[in-house]
């Protein structure tokens, strides 16, 4: 018995020192790929005061730190159009629309049906 007892000390104390089992590695999900660029000339670069003039007020505005969204409403898709700046200097730099464009993010079809209330 006294043999015994430093022999499962001994045993107790490297089990202490094994390395703990590792947890399972966090299945790999891809990042979505970003939207196509291509904005539509008629509306890149343009000023907050700019769009207001062309579409009227929009339906919707989302405003972030630097950044706005506005989206407006046609019968069969919407515009979403991202501003960037402050004030005066706020211009769209991104836009895009539900249903997408082929081959852009924006569907000309679809800003073509954006009306001026």
């Amino acid at each position: 018995m006294n043999r015994a007892f430093p022999i499962l000390i001994s045993g107790l104390i490297l089990a202490g020192c094994a390395a703990p089992p590792r947890p399972p590695a966090a299945p790999i999900v891809p990042i979505p790929t970003p939207p196509p660029r291509g904005e539509p000339d008629r509306f890149s670069n343009i000023t907050a005061a700019q769009l207001r003039a062309l579409l009227g007020a929009p339906a919707f505005v989302n405003k972030g730190s630097g950044a706005e969204m506005w989206r407006y409403d046609a019968p069969s898709c919407h515009a979403y159009f991202f501003l960037y700046g402050s004030g005066a200097q706020q211009v769209v730099r991104h836009i895009e629309t539900l249903p997408a464009g082929q081959g852009q993010a924006a569907d000309p079809a679809c800003l073509n049906a954006l009306k001026k209330s």
